[in-house]
């Protein structure tokens, strides 16, 4: 069983990175950015000429790997699922730089006996020359194999609120963008080395037919269509991006992210058009002004 106060005060060192022009091209290269080598605002995010770095490789900065595994936890860690993802975006990534990421565990909610429990892991990415905060990561993890643990006594943080519903009405705009074969074999070289998405025979064993793409790939693939369509291609203009994991894409599948614009909130979900499954689900987009 797991341990509230054990897991509450779980010790993460600090963890630096610096990174370059290149580890931000080869992020934008593995979520897809370039697919059309004349779509010229996509081009400034794969080429050095004028170029913007994604929001969304600040999940990958200062990441502390999967901790989880750890026996220390008491978290039964094959049972563990990444439930949902929000990036607040305080100031647009610097092409070049050194950051800090520190993790911590912000909240572990009891669903109860056989219900499961909710991991909430904090990651905050500071510019280490200049001191500025410039994202705040989190992670909700459901551990599915770990409710029950307040019946003994033990305390569970607040439940976390529910995202809205999605809306009735038909979507502003649809993005379709296609992944290719090699997609997570690229993705993974910007630091998620799990082998589940290279590895055929860890995928089968896993559960699924060939190896998947990373969750936080199809992420970063609605918050391109979310960047393109709601913010001119502009990091700047992204404050927050959130959503629900619902089900994995296989690489070389099309991507198609639904949006409903309504002045600086962007409400959005994912699905493999290929297999007509939603990926993504109850996505939140925030926007800010122009110069904000």
């Amino acid at each position: 069983m797991i341990d509230y106060l054990t897991l509450k005060h779980w010790h993460f060192e600090p963890l630096e990175r610096t990174y370059g022009p290149h580890d931000a091209m080869l992020y934008g290269l593995g979520i897809g950015y370039g697919a059309d080598p004349l779509d010229q605002d996509d081009l400034r995010f794969v080429y050095e000429k004028e170029l913007r770095v994604s929001p969304t490789f600040a999940n990958v900065l200062g990441y502390p790997g999967f901790w989880a595994k750890d026996p220390r936890t008491g978290i039964d860690w094959v049972k563990l699922l990444h439930g949902e993802q929000t990036l607040r975006i305080h100031r647009p990534l610097p092409k070049a730089a050194t950051v800090v990421g520190q993790s911590r565990v912000a909240r572990l909610i009891d669903k109860g006996e056989g219900k499961g429990a909710l991991l909430l892991i904090e990651r905050t990415i500071v510019d280490k020359t200049s001191g500025e905060l410039l994202a705040t990561v989190e992670q909700l993890n459901f551990l599915r194999g770990d409710g029950g643990f307040s019946a003994s006594g033990q305390p569970s943080d607040d439940p976390i609120a529910s995202p809205p519903p999605m809306p009735e009405r038909a979507p502003d705009v649809i993005c379709d963008l296609p992944t290719r074969a090699e997609t997570a074999l690229i993705y993974r070289l910007s630091g998620d080395d799990n082998p589940l998405h290279a590895d055929p025979s860890v995928a089968r064993a896993a559960g699924f037919e060939r190896p998947i793409l990373h969750g936080l790939a199809t992420y970063a693939v609605a918050g391109r269509a979310v960047l393109k369509h709601a913010c001119e291609s502009d990091p700047a203009r992204l404050a927050l991006l959130h959503t629900r994991f619902t089900a994995p894409v296989y690489p070389g599948e099309t991507i198609r992210t639904e949006l409903w614009i309504d002045g600086s909130t962007v409400r959005f979900r994912a699905r493999s058009l290929e297999r007509d499954v939603i990926v993504l689900n109850s996505g939140t987009a925030e926007l800010r002004a122009t110069g904000d």
